[in-house]
């Protein structure tokens, strides 16, 4: 595994090595009560204000199913307005609450994270490099706010 190498070649896709900042990589996190697999698994279910289709969506057996009976569920009327917000703190809650990922995270030193796919999701990552890229945005807001706590911790 070379994620202890620095090098500015960007992290184009979230598989084999870099497969942990993926939101299907098992981790679990607790939101707003409930335990879930992954963040995709709490993200599917924080579509829905419905706590048993938040139970229903968390006892899925794989992030893909989760994500399917998200798609399926009741969405909140405001879920458009708060899905990046969501989404930012399901993936600090990942990556605080499992210290292991969170070393993995650092060790990917200054990378541009790009959550490069080829099922055409332009919102959270790119497609032919066109997209918003909204997933690696997070993770790299998220790894430098765990490097400025790191430093504060170490300074004292």
């Amino acid at each position: 595994m070379s994620t202890g190498t620095h090098t500015d070649q960007p992290i184009a896709s979230f598989d084999g090595e870099w497969r942990f900042l993926s939101n299907f990589h098992p981790s679990p996190v607790k939101f707003e009560g409930i335990e879930y697999e992954t963040v995709e698994h709490a993200f599917q279910a924080a579509k829905t204000v419905s706590h048993g289709e938040r139970i229903l969506i968390a006892g899925e057996t794989t992030p893909g199913r989760a994500k399917r009976a998200g798609r399926k569920g009741t969405r909140r009327p405001d879920w458009e307005y708060i899905k990046v917000g969501v989404m930012k703190t399901l993936v600090a809650l990942k990556f605080t609450t499992n210290p292991d990922l969170a070393l993995l995270l650092l060790a990917a030193g200054n990378r541009q994270l790009v959550e490069g796919n080829t099922w055409g999701d332009t919102v959270w990552g790119r497609v032919d490099g066109q997209g918003r890229n909204w997933l690696g945005q997070i993770l790299m807001e998220v790894r430098e706010e765990i490097r400025t706590l790191n430093a504060a911790i170490n300074a004292e």
